[in-house]
């Protein structure tokens, strides 16, 4: 067989996702929650060979805010790759990461059935 390995007649050539990364399979993104809020800061300079397409997809994504869980889907890379790369870009100054808010504690069982009785008393 010569020439590149082709998936089917559209996919193109593989490429292998710790290519990506630089081999790397841990970053500063490792702790990154799937509903985070990121948002991009600013953009490379326009000679910057140090940022892949990848990521440069990821800022665009981010321009406006988006979830982790949605820049990987959009991006169409697995997860713990857009981890690495948006850890790389937090790193770099390119992203904010906006933690998840803290929900409330949920009532306890107590308080649950007082409210019920209470209803079912009217």
């Amino acid at each position: 067989m010569t020439g590149p390995r082709w998936m089917d007649e559209e996919a193109g050539p593989v490429v292998r996702p710790f290519a990506l990364t630089g081999g790397r399979a841990r970053s500063s993104g490792d702790n990154l929650d799937l509903i985070a809020m990121v948002r991009s800061t600013g953009t490379p300079p326009p000679g910057d060979t140090t940022i892949g397409p990848e990521q440069r997809r990821i800022l665009e994504i981010a321009r406006s805010g988006a979830s982790v869980a949605d820049i990987a889907s959009d991006v169409d890379l697995p997860l713990g790759v857009v981890r690495v790369l948006i850890g790389d870009l937090h790193d770099q100054g390119l992203i904010v990461v906006r933690p998840p808010v803290k929900v409330a504690p949920q009532p306890s069982e107590r308080i649950l059935k007082e409210v019920i009785n209470g209803l079912r008393a009217l």
